[in-house]
Protein backbone atom coordinates (compact mmCIF):
# COMPACT_ATOMS: atom_id res chain seq x y z
CA UNK A 1 0.00 0.00 0.00
CA UNK A 2 1.33 3.41 -0.98
CA UNK A 3 2.36 5.55 2.00
CA UNK A 4 0.74 8.88 2.79
CA UNK A 5 2.84 11.89 1.90
CA UNK A 6 3.81 14.06 4.90
CA UNK A 7 2.09 17.07 3.25
CA UNK A 8 -1.33 15.41 3.32
CA UNK A 9 -3.75 17.37 5.49
CA UNK A 10 -1.20 20.15 6.06
CA UNK A 11 -0.82 21.85 2.66
CA UNK A 12 -4.21 23.55 3.11
CA UNK A 13 -2.50 25.90 5.55
CA UNK A 14 -0.45 27.52 2.77
CA UNK A 15 -1.38 31.09 1.83
CA UNK A 16 0.01 33.61 -0.67
CA UNK A 17 1.04 36.50 1.56
CA UNK A 18 -0.48 39.88 0.71
CA UNK A 19 -2.19 38.42 -2.35
CA UNK A 20 -4.38 36.34 -0.03
CA UNK A 21 -6.50 39.40 0.77
CA UNK A 22 -7.95 39.07 -2.75
CA UNK A 23 -7.37 35.40 -3.58
CA UNK A 24 -8.97 34.21 -0.37
CA UNK A 25 -9.49 30.52 0.50
CA UNK A 26 -13.23 31.16 0.22
CA UNK A 27 -12.88 32.52 -3.33
CA UNK A 28 -10.67 29.59 -4.31
CA UNK A 29 -13.21 27.09 -2.95
CA UNK A 30 -16.08 28.83 -4.78
CA UNK A 31 -14.29 28.81 -8.13
CA UNK A 32 -13.17 25.22 -7.73
CA UNK A 33 -16.80 24.25 -7.09
CA UNK A 34 -17.96 26.21 -10.15
CA UNK A 35 -15.39 24.42 -12.30
CA UNK A 36 -16.10 21.06 -10.63
CA UNK A 37 -12.46 20.64 -9.73
CA UNK A 38 -12.54 18.43 -6.68
CA UNK A 39 -9.82 16.16 -5.37
CA UNK A 40 -10.52 12.59 -6.40
CA UNK A 41 -8.50 11.23 -3.51
CA UNK A 42 -6.64 12.72 -0.54
CA UNK A 43 -3.08 13.63 -1.43
CA UNK A 44 -0.20 15.99 -0.94
CA UNK A 45 -1.27 18.39 -3.71
CA UNK A 46 -4.99 19.21 -3.46
CA UNK A 47 -6.61 21.62 -5.92
CA UNK A 48 -6.82 24.48 -3.41
CA UNK A 49 -3.10 24.33 -2.74
CA UNK A 50 -2.35 24.12 -6.46
CA UNK A 51 -4.19 27.39 -7.10
CA UNK A 52 -1.77 29.13 -4.75
CA UNK A 53 1.19 27.21 -6.17
CA UNK A 54 0.24 28.22 -9.75
CA UNK A 55 0.06 31.88 -8.71
CA UNK A 56 3.38 31.48 -6.88
CA UNK A 57 4.95 30.24 -10.13
CA UNK A 58 4.04 33.63 -11.62
CA UNK A 59 5.14 35.59 -8.56
CA UNK A 60 8.53 33.78 -8.51
CA UNK A 61 8.79 33.26 -12.26
CA UNK A 62 12.57 32.97 -12.41
CA UNK A 63 12.66 30.17 -9.81
CA UNK A 64 12.37 26.43 -10.51
CA UNK A 65 9.42 24.32 -9.32
CA UNK A 66 11.47 23.14 -6.37
CA UNK A 67 12.52 26.68 -5.43
CA UNK A 68 8.97 28.01 -5.74
CA UNK A 69 7.76 25.25 -3.45
CA UNK A 70 10.49 26.18 -0.97
CA UNK A 71 9.44 29.82 -1.12
CA UNK A 72 5.79 28.91 -0.62
CA UNK A 73 6.10 26.45 2.29
CA UNK A 74 9.42 27.47 3.85
CA UNK A 75 7.64 29.16 6.75
CA UNK A 76 5.73 25.97 7.66
CA UNK A 77 8.02 23.46 9.37
CA UNK A 78 5.85 20.42 8.62
CA UNK A 79 6.06 21.12 4.89
CA UNK A 80 9.54 22.55 4.37
CA UNK A 81 11.34 19.22 4.92
CA UNK A 82 9.45 17.27 2.24
CA UNK A 83 9.19 18.83 -1.23
CA UNK A 84 7.32 16.76 -3.85
CA UNK A 85 8.98 16.01 -7.18
CA UNK A 86 8.48 18.36 -10.14
CA UNK A 87 6.46 15.70 -11.95
CA UNK A 88 3.93 15.70 -9.12
CA UNK A 89 3.47 19.45 -9.46
CA UNK A 90 3.11 19.15 -13.25
CA UNK A 91 0.43 16.44 -12.99
CA UNK A 92 -1.42 18.49 -10.38
CA UNK A 93 -1.31 21.58 -12.65
CA UNK A 94 -2.74 19.48 -15.49
CA UNK A 95 -5.59 18.33 -13.26
CA UNK A 96 -6.30 21.93 -12.26
CA UNK A 97 -6.34 23.26 -15.84
CA UNK A 98 -6.53 26.93 -16.96
CA UNK A 99 -10.24 27.60 -16.37
CA UNK A 100 -9.94 27.95 -12.59
CA UNK A 101 -7.24 30.62 -12.75
CA UNK A 102 -9.05 32.41 -15.60
CA UNK A 103 -12.25 32.58 -13.54
CA UNK A 104 -10.34 33.90 -10.54
CA UNK A 105 -8.98 36.68 -12.75
CA UNK A 106 -12.43 37.64 -14.01
CA UNK A 107 -13.82 37.57 -10.46
CA UNK A 108 -11.10 40.02 -9.34
CA UNK A 109 -10.62 42.19 -12.44
CA UNK A 110 -12.04 45.68 -12.54
CA UNK A 111 -11.13 49.37 -12.18
CA UNK A 112 -9.58 50.59 -8.92
CA UNK A 113 -9.25 54.36 -9.32
CA UNK A 114 -11.20 56.38 -6.74
CA UNK A 115 -13.13 59.41 -7.96
CA UNK A 116 -10.87 62.38 -8.61
CA UNK A 117 -7.63 60.45 -9.16
CA UNK A 118 -5.46 62.42 -11.62
CA UNK A 119 -5.12 60.75 -15.02
CA UNK A 120 -7.94 58.29 -14.34
CA UNK A 121 -10.97 60.32 -15.48
CA UNK A 122 -11.95 62.80 -18.19
CA UNK A 123 -15.15 64.79 -17.76
CA UNK A 124 -16.78 62.08 -15.69
CA UNK A 125 -15.61 59.18 -17.88
CA UNK A 126 -13.16 56.62 -16.57
CA UNK A 127 -10.08 56.36 -18.82
CA UNK A 128 -9.04 52.96 -20.14
CA UNK A 129 -6.84 51.65 -22.93
CA UNK A 130 -6.92 48.52 -25.06
CA UNK A 131 -3.72 47.00 -26.38
CA UNK A 132 -1.88 43.70 -26.46
CA UNK A 133 1.50 42.09 -25.88
CA UNK A 134 3.27 38.83 -26.69
CA UNK A 135 4.99 36.32 -24.41
CA UNK A 136 7.49 33.70 -25.60
CA UNK A 137 6.63 30.08 -24.83
CA UNK A 138 8.83 26.97 -25.04
CA UNK A 139 9.50 25.89 -28.60
CA UNK A 140 7.84 22.53 -29.18
CA UNK A 141 5.37 21.14 -31.69
CA UNK A 142 2.33 21.43 -29.38
CA UNK A 143 2.94 25.08 -28.50
CA UNK A 144 3.75 26.06 -32.07
CA UNK A 145 0.60 24.36 -33.34
CA UNK A 146 -1.58 25.95 -30.64
CA UNK A 147 -0.18 29.51 -30.69
CA UNK A 148 1.95 30.03 -33.82
CA UNK A 149 4.86 32.43 -33.94
CA UNK A 150 6.89 34.79 -36.11
CA UNK A 151 8.33 33.54 -39.41
CA UNK A 152 11.09 34.73 -41.67
CA UNK A 153 10.78 35.65 -45.34
CA UNK A 154 10.99 31.99 -46.39
CA UNK A 155 8.15 30.94 -44.08
CA UNK A 156 10.37 29.19 -41.55
CA UNK A 157 9.92 29.83 -37.79
CA UNK A 158 11.81 32.99 -36.84
CA UNK A 159 11.73 32.70 -33.07
CA UNK A 160 9.82 31.22 -30.17
CA UNK A 161 6.12 30.44 -30.42
CA UNK A 162 4.20 33.28 -28.77
CA UNK A 163 0.98 33.69 -26.84
CA UNK A 164 -0.92 36.96 -27.35
CA UNK A 165 -2.56 38.79 -24.45
CA UNK A 166 -5.02 41.64 -25.10
CA UNK A 167 -6.23 43.68 -22.13
CA UNK A 168 -8.60 46.49 -21.24
CA UNK A 169 -6.54 48.43 -18.69
CA UNK A 170 -7.37 51.39 -16.48
CA UNK A 171 -4.78 54.04 -17.35
CA UNK A 172 -4.75 55.73 -13.96
CA UNK A 173 -3.89 52.62 -11.95
CA UNK A 174 -2.69 49.97 -14.47
CA UNK A 175 -5.45 47.67 -13.16
CA UNK A 176 -6.82 45.08 -15.57
CA UNK A 177 -10.53 45.48 -16.29
CA UNK A 178 -10.76 42.58 -18.75
CA UNK A 179 -8.40 40.39 -20.79
CA UNK A 180 -8.29 37.75 -23.51
CA UNK A 181 -5.56 35.17 -24.21
CA UNK A 182 -4.93 33.81 -27.71
CA UNK A 183 -2.22 32.93 -30.19
CA UNK A 184 0.30 34.90 -32.19
CA UNK A 185 -1.84 34.77 -35.33
CA UNK A 186 -5.14 35.62 -33.63
CA UNK A 187 -4.60 39.39 -33.87
CA UNK A 188 -5.72 42.03 -31.40
CA UNK A 189 -8.94 43.43 -32.88
CA UNK A 190 -11.21 40.41 -32.32
CA UNK A 191 -10.25 40.05 -28.63
CA UNK A 192 -10.74 43.81 -28.28
CA UNK A 193 -14.27 43.53 -29.69
CA UNK A 194 -15.03 40.72 -27.23
CA UNK A 195 -14.19 43.02 -24.30
CA UNK A 196 -16.53 45.85 -25.33
CA UNK A 197 -19.16 45.07 -22.69
CA UNK A 198 -16.60 45.63 -19.92
CA UNK A 199 -15.97 49.23 -21.08
CA UNK A 200 -19.44 50.65 -20.44
CA UNK A 201 -19.29 54.32 -19.37
CA UNK A 202 -15.55 54.59 -20.09
CA UNK A 203 -13.50 56.56 -22.60
CA UNK A 204 -11.33 53.93 -24.27
CA UNK A 205 -8.09 54.83 -26.05
CA UNK A 206 -6.54 52.57 -28.71
CA UNK A 207 -3.66 52.64 -31.16
CA UNK A 208 -3.84 52.74 -34.97
CA UNK A 209 -4.18 48.97 -35.40
CA UNK A 210 -7.69 48.82 -33.93
CA UNK A 211 -10.08 51.13 -35.87
CA UNK A 212 -12.88 49.25 -37.60
CA UNK A 213 -16.63 49.47 -38.03
CA UNK A 214 -17.33 46.30 -36.02
CA UNK A 215 -15.20 47.43 -33.08
CA UNK A 216 -16.69 50.94 -33.21
CA UNK A 217 -20.26 49.65 -33.10
CA UNK A 218 -19.44 47.14 -30.33
CA UNK A 219 -18.03 49.78 -27.97
CA UNK A 220 -20.48 52.57 -28.66
CA UNK A 221 -23.32 50.04 -28.46
CA UNK A 222 -22.05 49.02 -25.00
CA UNK A 223 -22.17 52.62 -23.79
CA UNK A 224 -18.45 53.34 -24.11
CA UNK A 225 -16.76 56.27 -25.88
CA UNK A 226 -13.73 55.94 -28.13
CA UNK A 227 -10.51 57.82 -28.92
CA UNK A 228 -8.59 55.87 -31.56
CA UNK A 229 -5.54 56.69 -33.58
CA UNK A 230 -6.04 55.97 -37.29
CA UNK A 231 -4.03 55.63 -40.46
CA UNK A 232 -4.28 58.28 -43.16
CA UNK A 233 -6.52 56.07 -45.33
CA UNK A 234 -9.25 55.68 -42.67
CA UNK A 235 -12.16 58.17 -42.70
CA UNK A 236 -10.15 60.47 -44.93
CA UNK A 237 -12.97 62.34 -46.75
CA UNK A 238 -14.56 65.13 -44.70
CA UNK A 239 -18.35 65.20 -44.59
CA UNK A 240 -18.54 68.42 -42.62
CA UNK A 241 -15.93 70.77 -41.17
CA UNK A 242 -16.36 71.87 -37.56
CA UNK A 243 -15.50 75.36 -36.23
CA UNK A 244 -12.49 74.14 -34.24
CA UNK A 245 -10.72 72.73 -37.33
CA UNK A 246 -11.76 69.12 -36.80
CA UNK A 247 -14.18 67.45 -39.20
CA UNK A 248 -16.75 64.68 -39.48
CA UNK A 249 -16.14 61.74 -41.82
CA UNK A 250 -17.44 58.24 -42.42
CA UNK A 251 -15.55 55.07 -41.61
CA UNK A 252 -16.70 52.17 -43.78
CA UNK A 253 -15.95 48.52 -44.29
CA UNK A 254 -13.47 47.69 -47.04
CA UNK A 255 -15.09 47.93 -50.46
CA UNK A 256 -18.06 50.01 -49.32
CA UNK A 257 -18.93 53.32 -50.93
CA UNK A 258 -18.66 56.43 -48.80
CA UNK A 259 -22.41 56.76 -48.29
CA UNK A 260 -23.01 53.09 -47.46
CA UNK A 261 -25.39 52.77 -44.46
CA UNK A 262 -23.16 50.13 -42.87
CA UNK A 263 -20.49 52.71 -42.01
CA UNK A 264 -20.20 54.94 -38.96
CA UNK A 265 -19.78 58.70 -38.58
CA UNK A 266 -16.65 59.78 -36.69
CA UNK A 267 -15.01 63.03 -35.68
CA UNK A 268 -11.43 63.37 -36.96
CA UNK A 269 -8.75 65.33 -35.09
CA UNK A 270 -5.41 65.96 -36.78
CA UNK A 271 -2.38 67.44 -35.05
CA UNK A 272 1.41 67.40 -34.87
CA UNK A 273 3.71 66.99 -31.89
CA UNK A 274 6.75 69.28 -32.02
CA UNK A 275 6.31 69.62 -35.78
CA UNK A 276 6.55 65.88 -36.40
CA UNK A 277 4.24 63.58 -38.35
CA UNK A 278 0.51 64.22 -38.54
CA UNK A 279 -1.39 62.20 -35.94
CA UNK A 280 -5.04 61.43 -36.70
CA UNK A 281 -7.55 60.59 -33.97
CA UNK A 282 -11.09 59.30 -34.36
CA UNK A 283 -13.70 59.87 -31.66
CA UNK A 284 -17.45 59.65 -31.14
CA UNK A 285 -17.35 62.80 -28.96
CA UNK A 286 -18.80 65.16 -31.56
CA UNK A 287 -19.41 68.21 -29.33
CA UNK A 288 -16.35 70.33 -30.13
CA UNK A 289 -17.22 72.84 -27.39
CA UNK A 290 -17.50 70.25 -24.60
CA UNK A 291 -14.62 68.07 -25.85
CA UNK A 292 -11.94 70.27 -27.35
CA UNK A 293 -9.54 68.88 -29.93
CA UNK A 294 -6.54 70.02 -27.91
CA UNK A 295 -7.74 68.24 -24.75
CA UNK A 296 -8.35 65.02 -26.64
CA UNK A 297 -4.96 65.25 -28.36
CA UNK A 298 -3.28 65.52 -24.95
CA UNK A 299 -5.50 62.76 -23.58
CA UNK A 300 -4.51 60.28 -26.29
CA UNK A 301 -1.03 60.05 -24.87
CA UNK A 302 -2.46 58.46 -21.72
CA UNK A 303 -2.53 55.32 -23.87
CA UNK A 304 1.13 54.82 -23.05
CA UNK A 305 0.12 53.94 -19.49
CA UNK A 306 -0.92 50.53 -20.78
CA UNK A 307 2.63 50.04 -22.10
CA UNK A 308 3.92 50.79 -18.60
CA UNK A 309 1.57 48.11 -17.23
CA UNK A 310 2.89 45.61 -19.77
CA UNK A 311 6.45 46.49 -18.81
CA UNK A 312 5.61 45.68 -15.20
CA UNK A 313 4.43 42.22 -16.25
CA UNK A 314 7.03 41.39 -18.89
CA UNK A 315 10.19 42.98 -17.51
CA UNK A 316 9.81 43.00 -13.72
CA UNK A 317 7.30 40.31 -12.79
CA UNK A 318 8.19 37.72 -15.44
CA UNK A 319 11.79 38.83 -15.93
CA UNK A 320 13.51 40.45 -18.90
CA UNK A 321 13.33 38.26 -22.03
CA UNK A 322 12.27 35.22 -19.98
CA UNK A 323 10.38 32.37 -21.68
CA UNK A 324 7.29 30.99 -19.96
CA UNK A 325 7.96 27.69 -18.24
CA UNK A 326 4.99 25.61 -19.51
CA UNK A 327 5.50 23.14 -22.36
CA UNK A 328 1.82 22.26 -22.75
CA UNK A 329 -0.64 24.74 -24.37
CA UNK A 330 -3.22 24.36 -21.58
CA UNK A 331 -0.56 25.00 -18.95
CA UNK A 332 0.66 28.01 -20.96
CA UNK A 333 -2.82 29.53 -20.72
CA UNK A 334 -2.95 28.72 -17.02
CA UNK A 335 0.42 30.41 -16.52
CA UNK A 336 -0.62 33.55 -18.43
CA UNK A 337 -3.82 33.91 -16.40
CA UNK A 338 -1.75 33.48 -13.23
CA UNK A 339 0.51 36.37 -14.29
CA UNK A 340 -2.55 38.55 -14.89
CA UNK A 341 -4.01 37.67 -11.48
CA UNK A 342 -0.75 38.42 -9.68
CA UNK A 343 -0.26 41.73 -11.50
CA UNK A 344 -3.80 42.83 -10.71
CA UNK A 345 -3.25 42.06 -7.02
CA UNK A 346 0.05 43.97 -7.04
CA UNK A 347 -1.72 47.04 -8.44
CA UNK A 348 -4.19 46.65 -5.58
CA UNK A 349 -1.36 46.80 -3.05
CA UNK A 350 0.02 49.89 -4.79
CA UNK A 351 -3.39 51.57 -4.57
CA UNK A 352 -3.63 50.75 -0.85
CA UNK A 353 -0.23 52.33 -0.20
CA UNK A 354 -1.00 55.36 -2.38
CA UNK A 355 -4.36 55.98 -0.68
CA UNK A 356 -2.96 55.66 2.84
CA UNK A 357 -0.17 58.15 2.06
CA UNK A 358 -2.13 60.61 -0.08
CA UNK A 359 0.08 60.28 -3.17
CA UNK A 360 -0.47 59.13 -6.75
CA UNK A 361 -0.04 55.40 -7.52
CA UNK A 362 2.51 56.19 -10.24
CA UNK A 363 4.90 57.29 -7.48
CA UNK A 364 4.93 53.87 -5.82
CA UNK A 365 7.75 51.60 -6.99
CA UNK A 366 6.28 48.47 -8.59
CA UNK A 367 9.59 46.61 -8.24
CA UNK A 368 9.82 47.20 -4.51
CA UNK A 369 6.17 46.28 -3.94
CA UNK A 370 6.85 43.07 -5.90
CA UNK A 371 9.83 42.27 -3.67
CA UNK A 372 7.91 42.91 -0.44
CA UNK A 373 5.02 40.78 -1.67
CA UNK A 374 7.43 37.94 -2.33
CA UNK A 375 8.82 38.32 1.17
CA UNK A 376 5.33 38.14 2.65
CA UNK A 377 4.96 34.73 0.98
CA UNK A 378 8.37 33.40 1.94
CA UNK A 379 7.92 34.31 5.60
CA UNK A 380 4.23 33.35 5.68
CA UNK A 381 3.78 36.54 7.72
CA UNK A 382 0.54 37.55 6.01
CA UNK A 383 -1.59 34.41 6.00
CA UNK A 384 -4.54 35.79 7.99
CA UNK A 385 -6.47 39.10 7.72
CA UNK A 386 -4.94 40.55 10.96
CA UNK A 387 -1.42 39.63 9.82
CA UNK A 388 -2.09 41.13 6.38
CA UNK A 389 -3.16 44.41 7.99
CA UNK A 390 -0.04 44.48 10.19
CA UNK A 391 2.23 43.73 7.22
CA UNK A 392 0.59 46.49 5.15
CA UNK A 393 0.96 48.94 8.03
CA UNK A 394 4.67 48.15 8.23
CA UNK A 395 4.95 48.44 4.46
CA UNK A 396 3.16 51.80 4.42
CA UNK A 397 5.72 53.14 6.88
CA UNK A 398 8.39 52.53 4.23
CA UNK A 399 6.68 54.49 1.47
CA UNK A 400 8.40 57.81 2.14
CA UNK A 401 11.75 56.15 2.79
CA UNK A 402 11.88 53.40 0.14
CA UNK A 403 8.80 52.87 -2.00
CA UNK A 404 8.12 56.42 -3.20
CA UNK A 405 9.84 56.90 -6.57
CA UNK A 406 8.97 60.60 -6.70
CA UNK A 407 7.21 62.50 -9.45
CA UNK A 408 7.42 60.74 -12.78
CA UNK A 409 9.88 62.38 -15.16
CA UNK A 410 9.43 62.99 -18.87
CA UNK A 411 11.90 60.77 -20.71
CA UNK A 412 12.66 59.95 -24.30
CA UNK A 413 14.97 57.45 -25.95
CA UNK A 414 15.51 56.34 -29.54
CA UNK A 415 13.50 53.23 -30.36
CA UNK A 416 15.34 50.19 -31.69
CA UNK A 417 14.35 46.59 -32.35
CA UNK A 418 15.03 44.88 -29.02
CA UNK A 419 15.06 41.21 -30.06
CA UNK A 420 15.99 40.79 -33.73
CA UNK A 421 15.60 37.36 -35.34
CA UNK A 422 18.99 37.72 -36.99
CA UNK A 423 22.16 37.27 -34.96
CA UNK A 424 23.80 40.06 -36.93
CA UNK A 425 23.84 43.64 -35.72
CA UNK A 426 20.96 45.83 -36.86
CA UNK A 427 22.65 49.10 -35.87
CA UNK A 428 25.67 50.54 -37.72
CA UNK A 429 28.80 50.08 -35.68
CA UNK A 430 29.69 53.76 -35.95
CA UNK A 431 26.31 54.79 -34.46
CA UNK A 432 26.30 54.31 -30.69
CA UNK A 433 23.03 53.71 -28.92
CA UNK A 434 21.53 56.97 -27.66
CA UNK A 435 21.09 57.22 -23.90
CA UNK A 436 17.76 58.20 -22.31
CA UNK A 437 17.55 61.93 -21.90
CA UNK A 438 15.31 64.42 -20.14
CA UNK A 439 13.03 66.37 -22.44
CA UNK A 440 10.69 69.33 -21.99
CA UNK A 441 6.94 68.99 -22.30
CA UNK A 442 5.68 68.39 -25.85
CA UNK A 443 4.01 71.07 -27.94
CA UNK A 444 0.79 69.96 -29.65
CA UNK A 445 -0.28 71.92 -32.74
CA UNK A 446 -3.55 71.34 -34.56
CA UNK A 447 -2.94 70.54 -38.21
CA UNK A 448 -2.93 73.89 -40.03
CA UNK A 449 -4.42 72.52 -43.25
CA UNK A 450 -7.80 71.86 -41.62
CA UNK A 451 -8.03 74.99 -39.49
CA UNK A 452 -10.40 77.30 -41.37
Amino acid sequence: MRGVHPWSGVSERVRLGLITQWVTPELVDEVLSECRKRDRRPGALPAGFMVYFTLALALFHQDSYDDVAEQLVGGIKELSEYIPHKASFTRARERLGPEVVERIFHRLAGPRAPAGLAGAFYRGMRLAAVDGFLLDVPDNEANRLAFGGPKDSSGKPGGFPQVRVVTLTETGTHSSIDARVGGYNSGERDPAVAMAASASGMLVVMDRGFPGVELWKAYTGAGAHLLLRARSCVARRPVRHLPDGTYLARMNLAGQKGAHPGGVLVRVIEYRVDGGEVIRLLTDLFDHDAYSARELAVLYHERWEVESAYRQIKTFQRGRQEVLRSTDPQLVRQEVWAHLVVHHCLTGIIMQLADSNGIGPDRISFVKVLKHTRRSVVRQLADTPPKIRRFLTALAAKVRRKLDSGTRRLREADRFLKRPNSLYSYRPKDKPKALPRHVPARTITLQATIVQ
